[in-house]
């Protein structure tokens, strides 16, 4: 199944994407996506809905994140070994892990703010992980059994805050909108295998980030598994899992960054695309 929430931030209501790749409304049957709602059981009752009863979503809505609830966004970090070379920094022998925080998620194709006085903004497409059900010290055989399905997210960074500003990563990772999630939750059933998706990538037209899954370092199992072991992952909690190379911190003469009126449009395999225009930070505040 390919599950969204469509309407106006906090306004945003339970859809399906059918076989047409249309919106269908399950207002009729849930309140909202919720954690309770990612576990085996919820999938079911969802999945048990006649599909062809539900309303089609007339237009093209906003696309808010594809659930509610997410309690921990984990990140980690170089999980290509060529995003490691292009970042000068040596192949982990574990995973990197940091934070992203909960308050930076938004839906897929929401303007995203360049931070005050940003220097660095860049961007990275990434495999995200929907954990289903509470996994504590679970196996690498085990792992995939906690996994509800698959996201894309754009795992916005602020290379300055990031790399100069102390040694912890968190900080050029959570500003407000760095988070962009969806447009769908694609369950693992209809993903299948998640080393073997095809991703990219482009800034105003011109393809940056042209990679695949099938080349992480740590794979989907072994990320669930240890991030296991430091936490309890809980049922909502999103983990976005590395990107290929071709970032802005990676290019070559010279690194280069995103500025207000850029367009960064990005996709994975079977879970659909986002746009993003990347606009100045004003003063505002939601």
């Amino acid at each position: 199944m390919k599950l969204c929430r469509f309407g106006a931030p906090g306004s945003e209501k339970p859809g399906l994407i059918d076989a047409q790749d249309r919106i269908r409304d399950l207002s009729a049957h849930l309140a909202d996506i919720t954690p309770a709602d990612l576990s085996a059981e919820g999938l079911a009752r969802i999945a048990a809905v006649d599909v062809t009863s539900l309303p089609v979503v007339d237009g093209e809505p906003r696309y808010g994140v594809p659930f509610s609830g997410t309690r921990q966004f984990v990140a980690i970090g170089l999980n290509y070994a060529d995003h490691a070379a292009e970042s000068n920094l040596p192949i982990p022998s574990e995973p990197v892990v940091f934070n992203k925080w909960i308050s930076c998620l938004q839906g897929p194709n929401d303007p995203v703010t360049i931070p005050k006085d940003s220097l660095k903004t860049d961007w990275e497409v990434e495999l995200g992980i929907v954990i289903g059900t509470a996994a504590n010290n679970v196996s690498e055989a085990d792992a995939l059994g906690h996994v509800a399905g698959y996201v894309v997210v754009n795992d916005v960074s602020e290379r300055h805050w990031q790399t100069e500003r102390g040694p912890t990563w968190d900080k050029g990772k959570g500003f407000p909108t760095f988070g962009p999630v969806g447009p769908w939750l694609v369950t693992a059933d209809e993903v299948g295998d998640p080393q073997a998706l095809s991703m990219w990538l482009d800034v105003n037209g011109k393809r940056m980030q042209d990679g695949s899954t099938k080349t992480m370092i740590f794979t989907v199992a072994e990320i669930v598994a240890y991030c296991s072991k430091l936490m309890t992952l809980l049922p909502g909690d999103i983990i976005t899992t590395g990107t290929p190379p071709g970032v802005g911190l990676g290019q070559k003469p010279e690194p280069w960054y995103l500025k207000a009126g850029d367009i960064v449009e990005l996709g994975i395999e079977k879970l659909g695309r986002q746009r993003q225009e990347f606009v100045a930070w004003t003063g505002a505040t939601a």
